[in-house]
Order: structure tokens, then sequence, then C-alpha cells
């Protein structure tokens, strides 16, 4: 082959080398994505990879029997200190397990249960009629807002949710503008630091990692209350 050949073979190569490098590893603004964990979308935050959204089919496992055992929901109620005249909000509500428990403490307040997914919205709304529970708001999230009004929730809380949130600088953006000036997020995710914890890896988030996702969100660490079985309950402030 004559000389002029292989060069134009190495030039092509070369190209071909460079495109597949650049396909491994892209930038969108604080996004990077790049081939990951089976379980997560190739989209990275921060040094994250995120975790698919866990479907409307799971309905039967965030309903399941051993779920205070594991959890101590119980715990986590009291953690949050919820006052009957409290605006409560819960992001990514799912089957509403938590909604319907906040509901009748804060009895002379208001619960939002926001979610993304109609089928989820739906089986809070048999629920609601089920239990004649009133002071209940079924909100449709989106991927980038969790259309709540401004300023107006005392306390937010996310259990398990969060590390799957696909845009996670809107979502805590749109988060932080309902939240009132003196109020709290509790980020409850099982604790990354723990491989005993039998939860998959991208489902789960260290006190390291939350924080530093939440600095770069204008929150800070109120105190991370270390009294469940399997999960960090962080509280989180505006700074």
């Amino acid at each position: 082959m004559h000389k002029s050949a292989y060069s134009f073979c190495f030039v092509i190569l070369a190209l071909f080398f460079a495109q597949c490098r650049g396909q491994e590893s892209t930038s969108d603004g604080p996004y990077t994505y790049k081939t990951g964990d089976i379980d997560g979308i190739g989209k990275w935050y921060m040094g994250r990879e995120i975790a698919h959204v866990m479907g409307y089919q799971g309905i039967n496992w965030l309903e399941r029997s051993e779920r205070e055992e594991e959890e101590n929901t119980s715990k986590l109620l009291l953690d949050m200190g919820i006052s009957a005249e409290d605006t409560l909000a819960d992001i990514g509500a799912g089957s509403g397990y938590h909604v319907f428990k906040m509901a009748p403490i804060a009895s002379k307040g208001l619960v939002y249960a926001v979610d993304i997914q109609d089928e989820m919205l739906s089986a809070m709304r048999t629920k609601k009629q089920e239990t004649g529970i009133r002071n209940v708001e079924l909100i449709k999230g989106s991927e980038k807002s969790v259309n709540l009004p401004e300023n107006s929730v005392d306390k937010v809380l996310m259990v398990d949710v969060y590390h799957e949130f696909n845009f996670p600088v809107a979502m805590i953006a749109s988060i932080k503008k309902a939240l009132r000036p003196d109020g709290e997020i509790y980020l409850i995710e099982y604790r990354g630091e723990d491989e005993n914890i039998p939860i998959k890896r991208l489902h789960k988030m260290t006190e390291k990692q939350a924080v530093k996702e939440m600095q770069a969100a204008g929150m800070q660490l109120k105190e991370n209350i270390a009294n469940l079985p399997w999960q960090h309950c962080m509280v989180f402030v505006k700074k």
C-alpha cells in the first residue's frame, strides 16, 4: 500500500477512536453522560450516577408489611417534629405510605403529595377516598419542578427518591423556592457508607455526597439524625 494511503487510514482510525472516546463521556452543564451501572441512567452529577426511577409497578414493595421494621417510619415522623398547623410536602410520594401517616398529625395543616407518575397519583387518590382524609392535596410534578406554590411549605420529606431525580439541580431549586425561610428538608436515603444494607448501590447515598450536592443548591446540613435502622435522616435548611 502506498505511504499516503497508510497516512489516510491512520487519520481515519484516529478520528474514529477520538469519536468513540467522546461518546464515552460527554457533558451538558452540570451533568456528565457516560456508561455506568446497570441500575443507572448513564447520567452523572457531581460524581454520582443517577439511578433509574422506581416505577408504579413497585407499589407493593412500598406498602410491604416489613417496611416499618426496616425503616422505622414511626420514629422518622417523630424526628420531623410535625405540628398540627404545618404545611408539609412529600416529594416522590409514591403510594402515599408516608403521606397518610403525616396528614393526621398535621390535622390543621396540609400535606402536598407530589409525584410524576399518574399511576401513583391514582393510587393516592383512591387511598384518600377510602380513608376520608381531607388535608392531602395531590400534585403532579415534573422532572424539573415540584409545582408547589412559592414560600408555602414548612417541611419537605424525600424518602429514597432524591437519588432518582433526573435533574437534581432544577428539582432542588424548585423545592427551595417552595420552602419557607425557616423551612426544613428531610432527606432520607439508605446509607451508602454501609455495604451490609441490602439495597442496590445506586439506590443509596453517603452523607458526604448528599451534603456536597445540597450545598451546591444553597442548602446546609442542620443535623443527621442517626436513629433509623438503615437510612440517613439528614435535615437541611437554607444557608
